[in-house]
C-alpha cells in the first residue's frame, strides 16, 4: 500500500542500528554526528505467527508476509528547521511518512559522544518536537494566510476553517504536538493537504544497553514518566544486542540469546507490530497450494476493497467474497471442513473486512 514508517531522532541514539535490526537493508553506522547526508529506505516483514500455522494445515509452496516501508532519517538537531546539522532537507521527509518511531538515547557510551554531553532522553524528545512544531508553524501560518482572504469576502467555509486554523497555532506555540488535539474529521480537512509533522501518530523507542533490555533503565523509567498523559506507546529495545541477534543465522542460537536477555522474542517484532497498528492497518490472508499470503488492509476496508489489494481486476469484478474466520481455520483445518460445519460465509460489497480473516475472492472481468 506504499505506507512508511519514519526513524526520527536526535543523532548518535542508535537509529540506523535499529533500522539494521528490523531491515532486510543494511547500512553502515558510525560514531560521528551528521556522518550520513540521505535517508535510507527498507522493508519490513511484519511477523505473524498464523501464516505459519496456516501453512502447517496447507502446505503451501511459499509464505509471504505482509510488509511495511520503514525510513531511516539521519538524526536531526536544534535549528534543525533552519537549515542546522545536516539541515532541514530530511524534514521532507519526515512529511512522507504515515507514522513515525522516535527513538530516545538511553545508554551511556564514551565512544558514542551525544552532541549535547550528557544522556538525556527528555531533553532530546523536546528538541526534536520543537524543531518539528516550528516547521509545522510555518505550513499553518500560511494556510492562515490563504483563509484570512476567503474569510474577507465573506466565505463561510474560510471563516471556520480560520477558527480551526488559529486554534492549532495556538496549541502549537504552546509547544503541544497536533496529534495531542481533539480535532474532528471536518476541522481535518482543513490541514489535511499540509501533511503537518507533528499530527503524525508516533511510537517511542528507548534504546538501551543490552542488560537492561528486558527491564529498562533510570533513563527510560524517567522518559516514561514524562510522557504520561500523551497515550503514547513506548517500547524498551536493546539495538546494539537485537542487531547482534539478528545477525545469527541458526535459530537455536537466536532463541538462546533471547533467553540471556530474558526476552521471549526480539523487541524489534513488537516494534514492528505496533508500527503496522498505529497506521490502522489490519490484515486478511489468502490461502492455497501455490501461496499463503498476509495482505494489507486500511482499517474498516470492505470486501472489494480487500480484493482490490490483490488485484484491481478483482476489485473490478467482484461478484463475492468467500470468508473463514481464522480461528475456524485453525480448529476445523481444512476450507472443506469449514463449509461442511457452515463456518464459510458468503459476503457481498458491503462486508467489512475483519482483521485474520481468510478470502477467497469470485470475481468476473
Amino acid at each position: 500500500m506504499g505506507l512508511k514508517c519514519g526513524i526520527i531522532g536526535i543523532t548518535n541514539t542508535g537509529k540506523t542500528t535499529l533500522f539494521n535490526c528490523i531491515s532486510e537493508t543494511k547500512v553502515a553506522t558510525s560514531n560521528f554526528a551528521f556522518s550520513t547526508n540521505k535517508s535510507n529506505l527498507g522493508q519490513v516483514k511484519v511477523p505473524d505467527e498464523r501464516l505459519l500455522k496456516l501453512d502447517a494445515l496447507i502446505h503451501s509452496a511459499r509464505v509471504m508476509p505482509t510488509t511495511v516501508d520503514i525510513v531511516d532519517i539521519p538524526g536531526l538537531t536544534k535549528g534543525s528547521s533552519k537549515g542546522e546539522g545536516v539541515g532541514n532537507s530530511f524534514l521532507a521527509d519526515i512529511r512522507n511518512c504515515d507514522a513515525l518511531i522516535h527513538v530516545v538515547r538511553c545508554f551511556d557510551d564514551p565512544n558514542l559522544p551525544h552532541i549535547d554531553s550528557t544522556i538525556d532522553p527528555v531533553r532530546d524528545r523536546e528538541t526534536i518536537d520543537l524543531e518539528l512544531q516550528v516547521k509545522d508553524l510555518d505550513a499553518i501560518d500560511k494556510r492562515i494566510l490563504k483563509l484570512e482572504k476567503g474569510a474577507n469576502v465573506g466565505d463561510k467555509a474560510s471563516k471556520k476553517g480560520l477558527d480551526v486554523v488559529k486554534g492549532i497555532k495556538t496549541h502549537l506555540e504552546d509547544f503541544k504536538n497536533v496529534r495531542t488535539m481533539h480535532l474532528s474529521p471536518g476541522d481535518e480537512e482543513f490541514i489535511a493537504d499540509l501533511c503537518l509533522l507533528t499530527i503524525k501518530p508516533v511510537i517511542y523507542v528507548c534504546n538501551v544497553d543490552e542488560k537492561f533490555a528486558a527491564t529498562g533503565n533510570s533513563y527510560s523509567n524517567r522518559f516514561i514518566e514524562s510522557l504520561q498523559g500523551e497515550k503514547a506507546e513506548t517500547l524498551i529495545i536493546a539495538a546494539k544486542a537485537e542487531s547482534d541477534i539478528a545477525e545469527l543465522d541458526d535459530a537455536g542460537d537466536r532463541l538462546a540469546f533471547l533467553a540471556e536477555l530474558n526476552l521471549e522474542e526480539p523487541g524489534v517484532n513488537k516494534l514492528i507490530r505496533s508500527a503496522f497498528s498505529i497506521l490502522n492497518l489490519e490484515v486478511f490472508f489468502t490461502a492455497g497450494p501455490k501461496e499463503v499470503r498476509a495482505w494489507t488492509i486500511r482499517r474498516g476496508a470492505t470486501a472489494p476493497e480487500a480484493a482490490g489489494v490483490i488485484h484491481s481486476d478483482l476489485q473490478r469484478g467482484f461478484i463475492r467474497a468467500e470468508v473463514i474466520k481464522y480461528k475456524d481455520y485453525i480448529t476445523y483445518k481444512t476450507e472443506a471442513a469449514c463449509r461442511d460445519a457452515g463456518k464459510l460465509f458468503i459476503e457481498g460489497k458491503n462486508y467489512i473486512v475483519e482483521d485474520g480473516d481468510v478470502l477467497h475472492i469470485r470475481f468476473n472481468v
